[in-house]
């Protein structure tokens, strides 16, 4: 009873433990006892003179495609890997600063979430990052595992979950029981690739370049992947490649939706593959159950219809889909002895 108590009064001046979820186009960071406390883009600015970073997060993302010469902006992951080991390392020294407001007796212990596909040296990668950012121990984490844990599914039990998380970089499908992924399906394809392939159907249609976060915000506003009670239309401004100037279109959510075909399709080719591969006792839970959808590629208009209609199978959007990863993770930090199972290996 003592001890319970003196960790309650000063375990969080000794060390709190957090929950990484290092995506492609957001990191979100939770702390044990706080939850949430940081959600930012994964971009950070590097001073090429001095090699030192002058802005991470929203402050950096603004600074995208603005900078001079010697301001280098970027964004340090791709397709869910690290792309450039010393800025994510950069970045994450900055986020656990922000989030670890008091001075701890003992650095952090952080379980990190990472593709269900990630290779052996992309897992020593991320592991070194962490470590070198600030923690002293860091587990890692198959992302469609922790969006289970976070949407509340019973991870633990000889039952059949189905998860598909749609982050930035990738997209996961995995079927999840006994604390173990089944079958699993990882594919590099995600809300970037989206984002490009309206950029490039602009650019090919309408001799118009616009930028990445153009592409995005197009993406929100009107984008879908299935047709709309009521179509929807939106002005976009770029440069005109022909004439050199600055031009403004106009262009319909039926258009967009014509641009993600590639993309989605790709999608829904992978959830067939990992359909495909469920035993025959797992495919029946899957029936009864449906299959979840998570991480902010869920929140495109449509998919879940398109899906649905796609597999004949009931298809769920989790509340809050961008924050289930994270979630599940910090559940998994505060419970580690309980979800010791789930935890990845390699890359030792």
């Amino acid at each position: 009873m003592r001890l319970r108590f003196f960790r309650k009064l000063f375990g969080g001046l000794i060390s709190n433990n957090v929950a990484i979820d290092l995506g492609t186009s957001s990191t979100l960071i939770f702390v044990e006892n706080q939850g949430i406390v940081l959600n930012e883009p994964t971009v950070i600015a590097m001073d090429s003179k001095t090699n030192r970073s002058i802005a991470v997060g929203k402050e950096a993302q603004r600074m995208l495609g603005r900078t001079p010469p010697n301001i280098k902006a970027t964004r340090p992951m791709k397709d869910g890997v690290i792309a450039d080991f010393q800025m994510v390392e950069e970045m994450l020294r900055s986020f656990l600063r922000m989030t670890m407001k008091k001075r701890l007796l003992m650095r952090p212990r952080a379980i990190v979430c990472v593709p269900s596909g990630i290779t052996a040296v992309e897992m020593r990668a991320v592991r070194d990052s962490v470590e070198h950012a600030g923690a002293r121990e860091v587990y890692l984490v198959a992302e469609p595992v922790a969006a289970a844990v976070g949407v509340g599914l019973p991870v633990n039990d000889p039952y059949g979950n189905m998860v598909i998380d749609i982050g930035g970089g990738t997209t996961e499908i995995a079927l999840i029981a006994l604390s173990g992924i089944v079958t699993k399906s990882s594919i590099r394809v995600g809300g970037d690739e989206m984002d490009e392939a309206i950029l490039q159907y602009i650019k090919k249609k309408y001799n118009l370049l616009i930028g990445d976060r153009s592409a995005e915000n197009i993406k929100i506003q009107i984008g879908s992947s299935f047709p709309l009670d009521e179509e929807k239309e939106m002005e976009i401004r770029g440069n005109d490649l022909v004439r050199g100037i600055p031009k403004t279109i106009k262009v319909s959510s039926s258009e967009i939706r014509t641009a993600l075909q590639e993309p989605v399709s790709m999608i829904f080719t992978a959830v067939r593959h990992a359909l495909e591969s469920t035993p025959p006792e797992l495919a029946s839970d899957i029936v009864d159950n449906g299959i979840v959808m998570t991480g902010g590629g869920a929140l495109l208009r449509g998919l879940d219809a398109a899906l649905k209609e796609e597999t004949n199978l009931f298809i769920k959007v989790a509340d809050n889909p961008i924050e289930c990863v994270v979630k599940g993770a910090g559940i998994i930090v505060e419970n580690l002895t309980d979800y010791e199972e789930v935890l990845m290996t390699g890359g030792e």
